[in-house]
């Protein structure tokens, strides 16, 4: 390959900022082109979806919309011609136009790989599910995967452990990385900018859907010092939410909307905590934020982000998912013991280096030129 640069094809369903990121960050050192199953999502805010396409080649499908990200389209099927590229990888193999796409490949004997942000085995599934999920998984030729959870979820479903290569995941930019915990003196100009007046904050980023768990968040509330500031950033809360927080005073409890991208950045650097207290995340991308600022983490054993980079006592907790009780213990001993902070916030920021834009794109390379020189030695 040092001849020519590699032609690589990817299919996913949409433009996130992250893949956004990482295609442009790729199409550096690569001939690379983009499918994407559909230019937005239901379920995200339009200022979500404002990185700009520039290393690389973006096609967006013609489709039939289905659900709140994906879509049918046969059109995918016209790329995929023998020789064309070097490697075609389906991201979205659980889309009506990732089946197509993998349908295909399989009949016409073109080689592919399947990657994953994340994955985790449900052992109580359909077993029809179970069996669609072995046939579309196991039909790829190697797999790319974000952690171990997700390498035991590929294996799960029929994938050969001798084609599954790890990448690290992330959203975060080399210029991301802080080099040390946030000075206190900043952490309190920031707080005067936001409009922050708690002496120790707690921050949690996400949507408001039942899925990310903020309510048991909310009853971990009521049982944690009404000193600490909790600041859930992500949008419009839902009315339950608010009624519950009205039901119980939690004065400090603030609902923040939509943030971009640099405006999130000082919400992190004001904070003292992170928690995610997800039902399921197949990664969940904000736990590598918080801790490219410095911030412990707390979040569930759903989260495969957190089982991945989270270790009791080292740089966070894991707790289990739904156990508010638990969460609270967590929040309490984590802000009471600045020693443990401490440790646990100069952790992070030696863990996450690794965790970036950069490094996800090289590795990637270096993970397709290394199974490129298989195919030639065989």
């Amino acid at each position: 390959m040092k001849n020519k640069r590699m032609k690589v094809l990817f299919l996913v369903n949409i433009p996130s900022p992250y893949r956004i990121s990482f295609f442009n960050e790729l199409g550096k050192i690569c001939d690379l082109t983009v499918l994407f199953e559909r230019r937005t999502s239901d379920e995200r805010e339009l200022e979500w979806f404002n990185n700009k396409i520039i290393n690389f080649k973006a096609v967006f499908l013609d489709g039939l919309k289905i659900n709140k990200d994906k879509a049918l389209s046969f059109s995918v099927i016209k790329f995929f011609k023998k020789n064309l590229y070097d490697f075609i990888i389906i991201g979205g193999y659980a889309t009506p136009t990732g089946m197509i796409a993998i349908n295909y490949l399989k009949f016409k004997k073109i080689p592919f790989g399947l990657n994953a942000d994340g994955g985790l085995i449900d052992n109580n599934e359909f077993i029809g599910k179970k069996m669609m999920k072995k046939y579309y998984i196991s039909s790829a030729d190697f797999w790319l995967s974000s952690s171990k959870i997700t390498t035991d979820y590929f294996q799960y479903y029929g994938a050969n452990i001798n084609q599954i290569y790890l990448y690290p995941f992330t959203t975060i930019f080399e210029r991301d990385l802080i080099k040390k915990p946030i000075d206190s003196k900043i952490k309190w100009e920031l707080r005067n900018k936001l409009n922050i007046s708690e002496e120790k904050v707690i921050l949690s980023v996400g949507r408001f859907v039942y899925s990310k768990g903020f309510d048991v968040l909310l009853e971990a509330c009521t049982k944690i010092p009404k000193e600490y500031g909790v600041y859930i950033v992500g949008g419009e809360p839902t009315k339950e939410y608010g009624e519950f927080v009205r039901k119980f005073n939690l004065n400090n409890v603030h609902f923040i909307g939509f943030k971009s991208k640099e405006e999130l950045k000082e919400y992190y650097m004001a904070s003292d905590l992170f928690v995610l207290p997800t039902r399921k995340d197949v990664w969940g991308l904000v736990i590598n934020e918080a801790m490219c600022y410095g911030l412990p983490v707390i979040t569930t054993d759903k989260c495969v982000s957190g089982l991945e980079l989270v270790k009791d006592y080292e740089n966070g907790f894991i707790t289990p998912v739904n156990d508010s009780k638990n969460l609270a213990e967590k929040i309490r001993k984590v802000m009471k013991d600045n020693e443990l902070s401490a440790k646990m916030s100069k952790n992070n920021l030696i863990k996450i280096k690794k965790y970036t834009i950069e490094n996800m794109a090289k590795e990637t390379m270096e993970i397709l030129e290394s199974i490129l020189a298989e195919r030639e030695n065989n």
